[in-house]
């Protein structure tokens, strides 16, 4: 494969992509009808199970435990119907055991650091500051416990991250926040006009104008 078919590529998801997108998305409106179908079609296009199973899991951290158990019921139904019609799924391999329980703030802050491109530097401000508890928070159990393990991979759990909330209304700041982490880490933006575009399909233009504009902000602030 020469580089300019490889830059091409990038420019699109690729249909397991495309499905994490759908099935977050699906996930934190609660439309469960619709993510059932796009359940199946992650099975049917190699997501493993275990790989569905994490994003269902992750999607707690960012749309409520309610959604996500919904979700995870949801797929669970999904694969016995699929089982009662002799269809066998691939499992997938599990997540990688995370040894480093006493030092999680410290890897969390790593791992953060990895995914921003920014080195965190003391003293803390904002709502970190202000409760100080949401930053060990965010740092031990979504930076490591979560981030760590490795069934998905930054920029799959990124790509989640990013669908979940462009399809929410109220959080344009943190969308902002992870929109540049995407870039960071190797998503492009027409990747991510391409997450939005499956936003309007799911959920409805007007939500996917407003996260296209915070991306807009992103682009404009580049040298």
């Amino acid at each position: 494969m020469n580089a300019q078919n490889s830059i091409n590529e990038n420019q699109h998801l690729n249909a397991k992509q495309q499905s994490i997108v759908s099935i977050a998305t699906q996930t934190a409106v609660g439309d469960l009808e619709h993510l059932k179908i796009q359940l199946h079609k992650g099975l049917d296009v190699g997501l493993t199970i275990n790989e569905i199973k994490e994003v269902l899991v992750q999607m707690y951290a960012y749309c409520g435990f309610p959604r996500s158990l919904n979700g995870i019921n949801t797929f669970m139904n999904v694969l016995e119907e699929r089982k009662g019609k002799g269809i066998t799924d691939l499992e997938g391999k599990d997540a990688s055991h995370f040894t480093d329980a006493v030092n999680k703030y410290e890897t969390g802050k790593q791992t953060l650091h990895k995914l921003t491109g920014v080195e965190e530097k003391d003293p803390k401000t904002g709502a970190n500051a202000f409760a100080p508890i949401i930053d060990i928070f965010l740092k031990e159990h979504l930076f490591a416990d979560i981030f760590s393990r490795d069934v998905l991979t930054h920029q799959q759990r990124e790509l989640a991250t990013i669908s979940v909330l462009a399809a929410l209304e109220g959080v344009a700041p943190q969308l902002q926040f992870h929109l540049a982490v995407g870039l960071n880490i190797g998503l492009t933006e027409s990747q991510l006009k391409q997450v939005f575009s499956i936003t309007a399909t799911h959920i409805g233009k007007q939500q996917a104008e407003i996260a296209n504009n915070v991306l807009s902000k992103i682009s404009d602030k580049k040298p």
